[in-house]
């Protein structure tokens, strides 16, 4: 059997897997960085290399539809809207020890516990599944819209019910927050000016 006809194994992997492996690591590495760091703007940008990381991973499984939607979607608007969240609420540059919660352990079972899940499910589901980085492209917008309007429309349509209830809760959010300000406006220019008293028969100015 020739090395060519040699069936493929993870004992030989290819530049492509080893690259997607490398970039895993760092894109692991900066999402540890990001919910471990207590300054905020730190870690919005390293969310930003996190969501960039992932994007390159699509890239090198073939998926570039994804890929440029994670780019758009997530690290142009998503990761802007949060900067601009953080400054406009004047969020501290420094470190930021109320950002700390003391349900720390609590919250990493739960990361762990979850990550787990996924993993499972997702091995479980592909175990048998081979993508051959070295055929055509399998992440086309047409393949990509084939696969989610007929295998996976009522997940997308329950998400987009999702980020719609999101949006609302966001809108409301704001127009009580908009509507308190503007009351405490109100009060403020409703109130008279705060006079200085006066002695009955002494004029003003006398020593």
């Amino acid at each position: 059997m020739s090395l060519a006809a040699a069936p493929h194994g993870f004992l030989s992997p290819t530049g492509v897997e080893i690259a997607f492996l490398l970039v895993g690591l760092v894109t692991f590495g900066a999402a540890l960085v990001t919910v471990t760091t207590r300054q905020l703007v730190h870690a919005a940008l390293w969310l930003v290399v996190t969501l960039g990381g992932l994007a390159v991973e699509y890239l090198l499984l073939t998926a570039e539809f994804i890929a440029w939607v994670q780019v758009l979607i997530y690290v142009g608007s998503v990761v802007v809207l949060l900067l601009f969240g953080l400054m406009l609420t004047k969020a501290p540059i420094g470190r930021s020890p109320d950002a700390d919660s003391g349900n720390r352990w609590i919250a990493l079972a739960v990361a762990v516990a979850a990550a787990g899940a996924l993993v499972w499910v997702v091995v479980d589901a592909f175990r048998t599944t081979w993508i051959d980085l070295a055929g055509p492209a399998a992440g086309t917008t047409r393949v990509t819209g084939e696969s989610l309007f007929q295998n996976w429309v009522l997940p997308f349509e329950a998400l987009s019910v999702l980020l719609l209830a999101a949006l609302v809760g966001a809108i409301v959010l704001s127009r009580k927050a908009k509507a308190d300000t503007a009351s405490g406006t109100t009060d403020t220019a409703s109130g008279s000016p705060a006079t200085p008293l006066t002695v009955p028969g002494e004029k003003e100015g006398a020593c």
